[in-house]
């Protein structure tokens, strides 16, 4: 795993089963004053999931990322 990959994946399973939102993931991995695009979330969510499985992690929309307890 990358580096932000892998920081992605922290703060996802700190909180397995509850939702994390887009905004606390992004100023985590990218810092509270970097403005990042909008996309670069979304890449990096689709690169981690190739890497463990499609079900490991579930968007929710309008809200954020979760790894459900059980993975489907």
């Amino acid at each position: 795993l990358t580096r932000r990959e892998f920081a992605l994946l922290q703060a996802l399973m700190e909180r397995v089963g509850r939702i994390v939102r887009r905004e606390a993931i992004e100023t985590s991995l990218y810092g509270p004053d970097n403005a990042v695009s909008t996309s670069a979330l979304e890449v990096l969510v689709h690169s981690l999931r190739r890497k463990l499985s499609p079900g490991a992690i579930q968007t929710v929309r309008g809200f954020g990322y979760m790894v459900p307890r059980e993975p489907t």
